[in-house]
């Protein structure tokens, strides 16, 4: 990559590209936990154009001068209202983000998480959330460097 990057919504043209890089991402967790995760894509062609379609579960893309995509980020807005115990806070989650392995190190992660915080203070949320599997040990430190930290921590008992 030669320099500049550009952040925009994903739009259908993207989606041989968005399925590659799910492929990368079900790659990094099928080795991290075969046990949970298959070799596959967390969605198929005609899943990713409806969430395209949808306000709800906006997606972002960064792309190279020459259109290539370098990665992307799934969001999805979530906010709980009514609750007995919880407060009325709108949320960005980042279902998913990914960037190309061969163009990780150049700041394309950063470039798409900066552009969702812009987006989520834009629209209104209190916060910005994700979760990461341990297994991912490079996530984990990558969000860490953003500034993340951990709100919950999900523990299990394999039987």
């Amino acid at each position: 990559m030669s320099g500049a990057t550009h952040v925009r919504p994903a739009e259908e043209r993207d989606i041989p590209a968005i399925l590659a890089l799910l492929r990368q991402v079900n790659l990094v967790h099928h080795v991290g936990r075969p046990d949970l995760f298959k070799v596959s894509t967390k969605y198929t062609s005609e899943e990713l154009s409806a969430i395209l379609r949808d306000e709800g579960t906006p997606v972002f893309v960064c792309e190279d001068e020459t259109g290539q995509i370098l990665g992307h980020a799934f969001c999805i807005f979530q906010q709980i209202l009514g609750d007995n115990i919880r407060t009325d806070v709108k949320t960005l989650y980042i279902d998913d983000i990914c960037v190309d392995e061969n163009h990780r190190g150049l700041h394309v992660g950063s470039a798409l998480y900066d552009h969702v915080l812009a987006f989520a203070r834009a629209s209104g949320c209190y916060n910005v959330t994700l979760n990461v599997w341990s297994c991912n040990t490079g996530a984990m430190a990558f969000y860490e460097a953003l500034g993340m930290v951990p709100q919950k921590i999900g523990m299990e008992t394999i039987l």
